[in-house]
């Protein structure tokens, strides 16, 4: 039986990570094995680009081709070395961003558009795609509130322009129009015990096989 896949995605301070663990938490309570893991990263390599990705130390711009790229690496390793291996065993994958971050921020964003970003991460997918992608819809104000409030310093992504985070929310919304028997929005502006009903409640019809044969 082949695992599940899902992936978690949205503007910075959106809530993934929160959302993540509880789903987490909820699936190993049904007896299932989960692997949780997170892009860029995921593995040591994919955790190198990451860093430098995040916090590139030489002071140069990174060119948004050779942004896609690094990402594009990151996520062949992830999928070569984590999430393949463990949905051909069976177990379920939760992932805190996925390609859908690419499309997002490089394909909208930066403006080198969603086709091009796809067809440059052909080769990191390998055909390998999550069965529902989560969308955790906040507005730009409060996502930036939230970055904000954590008090951490920020990494390039969120040091980026008002209108560079404008791009990436309206980038998300075309990407649920374009596929939208995948990506569920949820409203992130609720409590993180109501966005997770919200998703618990989008996510049995989509993966009900699933859930079912893991009890």
């Amino acid at each position: 039986m082949r695992g599940v896949f899902i992936s978690l995605e949205g503007a910075e301070g959106c809530g993934k990570s929160t959302q993540s663990d509880l789903l987490a938490s909820y699936l190993r309570g049904k007896g299932l094995e989960v692997v949780t893991t997170r892009e860029p990263g995921g593995t040591p390599t994919g955790e190198m680009i990451r860093d430098i990705l995040q916090h590139h130390a030489s002071g140069e711009d990174i060119a948004p081709g050779a942004e896609v790229l690094l990402f594009a690496a990151s996520r062949a390793q992830h999928v070569a070395n984590v999430i393949r291996p463990a949905l051909e065993r069976g177990a379920w994958v939760v992932c805190d961003r996925f390609v859908d971050s690419s499309l997002a921020y490089q394909g909208g964003a930066r403006g080198l558009g969603i086709d091009t970003v796809l067809a440059a991460n052909e080769i990191a997918l390998a055909g390998v795609w999550p069965e529902v992608t989560f969308w955790l819809d906040l507005p730009l104000e409060a996502a930036l509130a939230r970055v904000v409030a954590r008090g951490a310093h920020p990494d390039r992504f969120e040091s980026e322009e008002t209108a560079f985070h404008q791009r990436v929310h309206d980038a998300y919304a075309d990407l649920a129009a374009r596929f939208p028997e995948r990506i569920v929005r949820l409203d992130a502006r609720k409590s993180p015990d109501g966005v997770f009903a919200d998703l618990l409640e989008a996510l049995e019809p989509c993966c009900e096989p699933g859930l079912e044969e893991g009890l």
